[in-house]
This record gives C-alpha cells, structure tokens and sequence, in this order.
C-alpha cells in the first residue's frame, strides 16, 4: 500500500503508527484468505422427476438410431447413438437437453440399433429365426418365451402356438408349448452342457451376465444400464430394457439372458456383432412373466 504523504523526516511516533497499521492490514488479510479461495458448493443432482423429465425431452427429439437410460446416484442421462445417426441429429439430442438439470454423457457404438432376426433354424416360423428363452409354465401348461417382434411375425412357430405378444413398447411373447415334454428348464451352454434355471429377478448395474443364443451360442458380458429406452426407428420404440456389452447378432432374438441361475431378460436387439462387440438390449424376464401369469420350468 502506498502512503504518497510519507517521508523519511517524519518522527519516530509517526512511524509507529503507520507500522502499526500496516501490520493490522496484513492480518486482515490473511485472516481473510481463506474465505477468498474457498471452494463453490458443489451443485446438486437432477431428481428423479429432473430425470424423467430428461427422459422425456429425449423421447419427443424422436432420433432412430438412440437409445438411453437415466442413473438416479449420478444425476445423469446416458444417450448412446448407433453409427446411423449422423451429428446434426445428436445436436438434436443434446438441444433438446439445453435446459435440463441433469447431466449428459453420450456414448457411440458400431453398427445400428436393430431387432435380431435371421432366416434359419432354432425356433422357426417361414423364413424367420430366432432364439428360445426360457421355458415356463402357464397354469400347468408348458409354454416358452421369447422376444416380441419375434412373436409379431407369425402365430405359428416349430415349437407351438403363440398365445401372447407385445411389440413394440414392451419386447416379450410367448408359445404354447405343442410338445409338453420337451419343455426343459435348462438354458444350452454351447458346449454340450447345460445350466439349471431356478428363478428369476431384476438385473443390477455392474452385473456379470450371460446369452444364449443360436447364432452366437454363449457370450457374457455385464450390465450397463437399466430402463433403458431404446428407438429402433421404423421397427419402433422399446422401454425399461437392459442394456448390456454382450454381443449378439441376427438369429440371437428372444435367447436367454442369465447370471448363475437366474433368469433375467430376453434378447431384443442391439448394434454390432461378436467380431467387433457392440451393445445390445433386452426385456426384464420379471415382466414378461408377471404378464403371463407365468412360473420358470
């Protein structure tokens, strides 16, 4: 601090005082420091209605080719987008996000969201293919289920007759089993083995899983996210999937997705293939067999 007035020739009482007063400014300031360079509160998480609400906004940008998931502990919403949507679209994305409370992570994956369907063997109808999940019981009945826009195709399939469906919004069917006996609680490992289902329950992030499908055979892999809401454009929208890193491909629709033995969703679709690895989605077992009344072999 500069004190123009100041001169050498002033007197000794002077000079203490100004001493004295520069002294009491230095320990003001440094008293004061700390509350100079103190770090801003930390800003709080989106709520669970921030999130929804989120959610929402992204579900009316209508972008085919996304798919995402909110995490309640992080305040976050995740978006993934296949390679089909181009940048301009995910700026859609993010506009629509201009104003939201939550935090926005986004995520790329290889090749493009799409339900899994192939021409083939495995359970069949025409020229179609896909992939047993789980067998049940309905009312003593033996039934299995299987994938939604699979059940769509046809109501007559190698193993039965479909007796349910529901796709799009929800991706799960089922069969009527028109051989009871061969109706097994097991999954296929792929390897000549197989794995005792006994249950069922709702998926955890973090996860260690496993599919069986008949395109692919076994592959494992962990959960990523749940309630996953996933738009597969002209095929349509699916909500509260799982979404995993497991690769499947065409042909894997509707096979079983599984921990140990619990059974835990049905393949829906995804992007990618096992070559390269992408992301793939499936419908929580849990409803498909509340809908149903159904009970695991």
């Amino acid at each position: 601090m500069i004190f123009k007035r100041f001169s050498p020739l002033a007197g000794t009482s002077r000079r203490a005082r100004l001493l004295a007063v520069t002294s009491g400014l230095v320990t003001a300031v440094a008293l004061a420091a700390p509350s100079a360079v103190a770090a801003p509160a930390p800003e709080a998480k989106a709520t669970a209605s921030q999130l929804a609400d989120a959610s929402s906004a992204v579900l009316e940008a209508d972008v085919a080719g996304t798919a995402w998931y909110t995490d309640a502990k992080t305040g976050k919403i995740v978006v993934t987008a296949d390679s089909t949507v181009s940048k301009a679209e995910l700026a859609e994305v993010k506009s629509a996000l201009a104003d939201s409370k939550a935090d926005l992570t986004v995520n790329r994956t290889a090749g493009k969201f799409t339900p899994l369907i192939a021409g083939g063997e495995a359970i069949t109808t025409g020229g179609s293919r896909c992939s047993l999940g789980f067998n049940v019981t309905v009312g003593g009945v033996a039934h299995a289920l299987t994938a939604g826009h699979c059940t769509n195709i046809s109501a007559s399939w190698s193993i039965g007759t479909r007796t349910g469906t529901s796709f799009p919004t929800n991706d799960y069917g089922i069969i009527r089993h028109s051989n009871p006996s061969a109706a097994d609680g097991r999954v296929y490992l792929y390897n000549g083995t197989y794995r005792d289902i006994t249950g069922a329950a709702n998926a955890s992030v973090g996860q260690s899983v496993q599919r069986s499908g008949s395109t692919t055979g076994l592959r494992g892999g962990s959960v990523t996210g749940l309630n996953a809401t996933v738009n597969y454009g002209s095929s349509g929208i699916v909500y509260g999937m799982i979404q995993t890193n497991v690769c499947a491909e065409p042909g894997d629709s509707g096979g079983a997705l599984f921990s140990g033995n619990t059974a835990l969703g049905l393949t829906s679709g995804g992007s990618g293939n096992c070559s390269s690895g992408g992301t793939t989605f499936y419908q929580p077992v849990t409803e498909a067999l509340s809908v149903y009344g159904a009970t695991i072999i």
